[in-house]
């Protein structure tokens, strides 16, 4: 083995679906788990993009995109995703889960999560705020795994 060979070898990203078989097959369960818990789709369509283009996850975002649109998302609204705490195209619900998306996206400590889960409050039920931080957690988890084979 040359040494161009054995750097190559050792910089290659990790295929965790032939390393680790089993991992992809219960993470699909997890998500479709998450999905089933009555969400409105378009709202975990913003979810996922905005935590994808957050992650630089260029793979998840165009996928992302593309399924938004196909459960009729508009390009407007998904335009303006980027700024949406300063357009009026979200509705108060959908910025607060934009809000929550953030913050777990980008975790800071000097994040204020109580005042964050009082403002989820006013739109969403303990079930659904289980079910957006669940929805976060796991697209999350998916970019990391993407982002890992860049």
């Amino acid at each position: 083995m040359t040494a161009t060979t054995a750097t190559a070898a050792n910089t290659a990203p990790v295929r965790i679906d032939l390393a680790i078989p089993d991992v992809f097959p219960a993470l699909l369960k997890v998500s479709e788990t998450i999905a089933a818990q009555g969400l409105d789709k378009k709202l975990q369509h913003l979810i996922h993009l905005r935590a994808s283009q957050i992650n630089g996850c260029a793979f998840c975002v165009k996928m992302h995109l593309r399924e938004a649109r196909e459960d009729g998302e508009t390009q407007d609204r998904l335009d303006r995703l980027v700024v949406w705490a300063h357009v009026n195209d979200f509705s108060e619900a959908e910025k607060a889960a934009l809000a929550w998306t953030e913050a777990l996206t980008t975790l800071d400590h000097k994040t204020d999560y109580a005042s964050l889960r009082g403002r989820l409050r006013q739109s969403f039920s303990d079930k659904e705020i289980g079910a957006l931080t669940a929805n976060i957690g796991m697209i999350n988890l998916w970019n990391r795994i993407q982002v890992s084979a860049h």
